[in-house]
């Protein structure tokens, strides 16, 4: 039996890899190149947003894990097709370039989730999550009043840019952090958690001890085993829970 379940296991498995792929978008007049990856029509939808440095094989990983899980993934490209930083001054170039125009951030986030859509996946059950750079743009989407159920920031920028608040978020906020983080502090940590507290937006923000900034990425000095296996399983269990 357990021979038989194994084989089960591994046939599942090559399905849901084989089900994802790379999707060509058109977004503020550019194109855009996605991944794409559902176990079934009309699974329930993260949103995936990446890091500084592109949509890589980060993102697809984490994607597939999810979708192990039975969630549709559709992990955004906010820097155009064919571009993938791998030079520091260039991850700031682009990363820039979206925190100055926020307008543009947000509406490329849209057209990814109507992409997602677009592809069977059901936006009216969705959360959106990020990583480093990608939790940054994940509270952006919050801000700008995105009918999501939950928005979550794994080590993500947690500054709340002048003008902006959170009066118009829906869906609760969960914010995954290292205690160690030296790119964003634990005052930007406590100021963004008064600030949901003041504006009655459901949260829920977790510290791990001895966690530096990106502690999820796997194979980097950076990567922190225990809080990468904590905030995974409380993702997946919040996941679980509001994803119905």
């Amino acid at each position: 039996m357990k021979a038989l379940f194994t084989l089960f296991f591994m046939f599942a498995a090559s399905f849901v890899y084989a089900s994802g792929s790379s999707v060509t978008y058109s977004a503020n007049g550019g194109q855009y190149e996605g991944y794409f990856i559902s176990p079934a029509p009309n699974a329930p939808l993260v949103l995936l947003i990446h890091d500084w440095d592109g949509l890589t094989d980060y993102e697809v990983k984490r994607s597939q894990m999810l979708a192990e899980m039975g969630y549709a993934v559709f992990a955004v490209d906010l820097f155009g097709k064919g571009v993938r930083p791998t030079k520091t001054a260039d991850k700031r170039a682009h990363t820039g370039e979206l925190y100055k125009d926020r307008q543009k951030m947000r509406n490329l986030l849209n057209v990814a989730l109507a992409t997602a859509k677009s592809k069977g996946a059901d936006t009216n059950n969705a959360v959106a999550a990020g990583y480093c750079f990608g939790g940054a743009a994940v509270l952006e989407l919050a801000r700008s009043g995105a009918d999501l159920k939950g928005f979550v920031s794994f080590h993500g920028g947690l500054t709340t840019p002048e003008g902006q608040n959170y009066n118009n978020a829906k869906g609760k906020v969960i914010v995954f952090h290292g205690t160690a983080d030296k790119a964003i502090t634990m005052n930007d940590f406590a100021k963004l958690a008064i600030e949901l507290e003041e504006t009655k937006v459901r949260h829920e923000m977790v510290t791990y001890s001895g966690a530096p900034h990106a502690f999820t990425v796997f194979g980097s000095k950076r990567y922190r085993k225990e809080a990468d296996t904590k905030s995974w399983k409380r993702f997946s269990e919040f996941l679980d829970e509001t994803l119905k």
